[in-house]
């Protein structure tokens, strides 16, 4: 559950039903002030061993830089747990790469799946990506993710401002948009640049995406991701060719520069 910041001066009723979004606004604001100038890592110590934002989980991709922030919370606390979207359309190199980091980093991996319902009436063919790629995100990643993430508090993201033009803005706190739960969207790499992701997987031996070395420095679902050429975003091969930038699980415009 939330820790109580006692940011508003008065405590709550605690024999009430509190209905109220776990984090608020003025929460991220705070936990971002708070932490300004701090390093990636005090602030994980602090946000993981003291709860500060209530009850964690990770949301991986296991794409190309997913490693980094593996690492990172695992040798803070191994024990937080890893949301891993299995689509069903991965590519064979991913699940290997999961499998592979979840035995080296002893990472508790909860794996989610689309509702076979869902499935049933809406992509029967497994199609739907090709026409519909924003319907095909939906059923698979949000849907799943949504249903899970309404247990914990806040969700740490992998994502990092240099890798789109979406993404530049982002804070390290901000409140998830998604639903009215207010859970927090934490974004430990957000200021990192791609010499620090390389430098921590130098110093830390850790193993790459073995699609990397094939053109692909961002990975999805293999229907939707297309190699990159030198010089392109990072993350220009995803859903190339469709007015698209985000899956839906984050939803560029709507995170506020804090």
């Amino acid at each position: 559950m939330k820790p109580e910041l006692s940011l508003s001066g008065s405590d709550r009723t605690r024999d009430a039903l509190d209905l109220a979004p776990r984090f608020t606004e003025h929460d991220a604001v705070r936990l971002n002030r708070m932490f300004r100038g701090s390093s990636t890592q005090e602030m994980l110590e602090a946000v993981i061993r003291d709860n500060l934002a209530g009850d964690l989980a990770v949301v991986s991709s296991f794409g190309a830089e997913s490693a980094v922030l593996l690492h990172l919370v695992a040798s803070v606390d191994p024990a937080v747990p890893v949301l891993f979207l299995d689509t069903g359309k991965h590519f064979a190199e991913t699940l290997a790469y999961r499998d592979e980091l979840v035995a080296r980093l002893g990472l508790d991996l909860v794996v989610l799946t689309p509702d076979p319902v869902d499935l049933a009436k809406k992509d029967e063919t497994g199609l739907r990506w090709s026409y519909d790629p924003d319907g095909c995100c939906e059923i698979r990643k949000v849907r799943p993710l949504e249903k899970v993430l309404a247990a914990y508090d806040a969700s740490f993201t992998g994502r990092k401002a240099f890798q789109a033009a979406t993404r530049a803005n982002l804070p390290r706190f901000e409140v998830d948009t998604s639903d009215a739960q207010g859970r927090l969207k934490i974004n430990p790499l957000i200021d990192w640049d791609a010499s620090q992701i390389e430098g921590y997987f130098i110093q830390h031996d850790l193993p790459r995406h073995p699609l990397i070395a094939q053109g692909y420095p961002s990975i999805g679902c293999s229907p939707c991701t297309s190699q990159v050429l030198p010089g392109e975003d990072p993350r220009s091969g995803r859903w190339k060719g469709w007015d698209k930038t985000e899956c839906g699980i984050h939803k560029p415009g709507e995170e506020p520069f804090l």
